[in-house]
């Protein structure tokens, strides 16, 4: 366990964005999966603006990558010119 008071401080530092990370990962994937899901394209075409700008928050905070980033909105900007 961490002695000194910075590393303790780091520690809880740490956990918090951990803890912020996961919640906007997991809230974005969610969003992602509930759009593959729909079948009515305009109600896909609206929502797929605010899916692409969660992965861009999610690419500008570094918890994925941009490329993989960048492959989703591509998938999903597919996606909703299919239907």
């Amino acid at each position: 366990m961490a002695n000194h008071k910075s590393a303790k401080k780091r520690i809880r530092q740490t956990a918090k964005r951990n803890a912020a990370n996961s919640y906007y990962h997991k809230t974005a994937r969610n969003a992602v999966r509930k759009l593959r899901a729909m079948s009515d394209k305009k109600e896909a075409a609206k929502f797929l603006p605010e899916v692409e700008s969660m992965l861009d928050k999610l690419t500008k905070r570094n918890i994925i990558h941009n490329n993989k980033a960048a492959n989703l909105k591509s998938k999903l900007a597919k996606h909703v010119n299919s239907l």
